[in-house]
């Protein structure tokens, strides 16, 4: 049987799953994936018409009534027929025979009404008329109305006399009876024509470099949690806590992604399902280039599996022989710095947006040795708000080793401080007192206390104070330091940098 798998063309043996179809495809285990069963579409005619002149071409919808249906009946005779005359009130097409009987009786006519007329009160001299400002009159056929334009009525201001209408024809619907779903059980067997989509794929925009960065920070682990979706958009809420400058705004339309950059919600990305006007607080970050129904069907709670063009250009982490080849094949250039041998690790890259790098086409790779990366363990069942802080104040929320600056050390100290940001600690409230701080745990100041979002590690046990000194009111206790604390502390003195990195339980 033949499937369709994100838009390749599979051949597959009858009662293949789901899991077999998908081995070779970008998936991430947990998320939902689209099946079209069937894609037929139903053709049924509109109320819409074409009247296509030589000039171009307007749209009428009917009106439901006697004067539509003789409309209906007599369409085929509108066929090679002249603009007779024309004024400021109305465009006169014909003449052309009908049996429409005589009716003096006169109405209210509204700009791009359609209607008939009798020249002479005589139908074999019958004019389709077309009226271009709001008047009352009689025009011999009665008060009746076909209906009106609705599309194309520039043309008014540009016919003149002689100009034709060449013909006219129905306007034909095409309606979908897509038979759809989305499915998270792998075992499902396969119909032969069916078309899977196991993903969305988005082609990201270089006109926002930090908007597209925060996509690819989102999608790092391959897919995305839908916080919300309705009939407009869905939309991912997982991190709001930003800064995103303005950059390329556009009209928003179908399947195209956008990011917040101000207001409630900034840092939340859109994916249109309708066209939506400009706003000045959502940057354009790319469009949706596969898995559209994925989008289409997906309920707010949903993970989607979610891809990137391009992916992300992050070689922090890796040593620096694994940067090399992992920017080589991507054509970009690098430059050692720090610790260039092989086996150092690289902690900080310039530039460090995707965007930017593909832009420079070089990056610098700043190593440093393996056993100066310090591990911590982060304890977010505890004090969830304190790690989320100090994750966005190291970088360790978008990239896998992080940066602490020492705020104060001193030899004989009981412990060693680090910067924390002030602009962000009103939301450090305080957590349930700590009974004993022992040595290497980590913490930080809540806003109990003037000195709010300093962050600390302890280095010896006390039953009175945190790893920043504070007492115990004034104290979030959210993780552990691993490794040689000696040696860290030796190392270090004021406004110097340490990396770290988060060792998993």
């Amino acid at each position: 049987m033949i499937v369709t798998v994100n838009g390749k063309e599979m051949s597959f043996p009858s009662g293949t799953t789901l899991r077999n179809a998908l081995k070779h495809e970008c998936y991430t285990k947990g998320t939902v994936v689209s099946l079209l069963l069937s894609n037929d579409k139903i053709s049924s005619k509109s109320e819409d018409f074409e009247i296509v002149t030589d000039i171009g071409s307007m749209i009428i919808h009917l009106d439901k009534g006697k004067d539509s249906e003789v409309w209906k009946k007599i369409v085929s005779q509108i066929r090679n027929i002249t603009l007779k005359w024309t004024t400021e009130k109305i465009d006169a097409f014909g003449a052309f025979e009908t049996k429409i009987l005589v009716n003096r009786s006169s109405r209210m006519y509204r700009r791009y009404d359609c209607f008939f007329s009798l020249g002479g009160n005589d139908n074999n001299a019958t004019y389709f008329m077309i009226a271009k400002e709001d008047h009352k009159k009689s025009y011999g056929a009665g008060a009746g109305r076909i209906g009106h334009i609705t599309k194309g009525r520039h043309i008014l201001d540009i016919l003149e006399e002689g100009n034709r209408i060449i013909c006219v024809k129905p306007v034909i619907l095409e309606e979908s009876t897509e038979n759809a779903i989305l499915t998270k059980d792998l075992s499902y067997k396969l119909r032969d024509g069916c078309k899977v989509d196991s993903r969305v794929l988005i082609e990201l925009n270089s006109e926002s470099p930090e908007s597209a960065e925060h996509v690819l920070t989102l999608t790092r682990k391959g897919k995305m949690k839908l916080s919300d979706a309705t009939g407009s958009y869905a939309a991912c809420s997982d991190d709001q806590d930003i800064s995103i400058p303005t950059e390329d705004i556009q009209i928003r339309n179908k399947m195209d992604v956008t990011v917040r950059n101000d207001g409630v919600g900034r840092g939340r990305v859109f994916f249109y399902k309708k066209k939506r006007q400009v706003s000045q607080s959502h940057n354009n970050v790319g469009k949706v280039i596969e898995g559209h129904q994925i989008l289409m069907l997906a309920n707010s709670g949903d993970e989607v599996s979610v891809d990137t063009k391009p992916n992300r250009l992050l070689s922090i982490g890796m040593t620096q022989a694994e940067a090399e080849k992992f920017l080589k094949l991507r054509n970009i250039a690098q430059e050692r710095t720090g610790d260039t041998s092989d086996d150092a690790i690289v902690v900080e890259q310039i530039p460090e947006i995707t965007m930017n790098v593909l832009k420079a086409g070089k990056v610098e790779t700043f190593g440093f040795p393996r056993d100066k990366i310090y591990g911590v363990k982060l304890n977010r069942k505890k004090s969830p708000m304190s790690v989320h802080y100090f994750e966005k104040v190291t970088g360790l929320n978008h990239k896998p080793i992080g940066i602490l600056t020492v705020f104060f050390s001193f030899e004989g100290m009981n412990m060693i401080t680090f910067n924390g940001d002030n602009s962000r600690a009103n939301d450090l409230y305080p957590d349930d007192p700590f009974n004993k701080c022992r040595r290497g745990d980590i913490g930080l100041t809540n806003r109990a206390r003037p000195q709010a979002g300093l962050i600390g590690i302890r280095l010896d046990d006390s039953s009175e104070y945190g790893p920043t000194g504070e007492e115990k009111y004034g104290t979030n206790i959210f993780g552990r330091f691993v490794g040689d604390l000696d040696k860290m502390v030796s190392e270090t003195e004021d406004k110097s940098v340490i990396y770290i990195k988060e060792e998993k339980s």
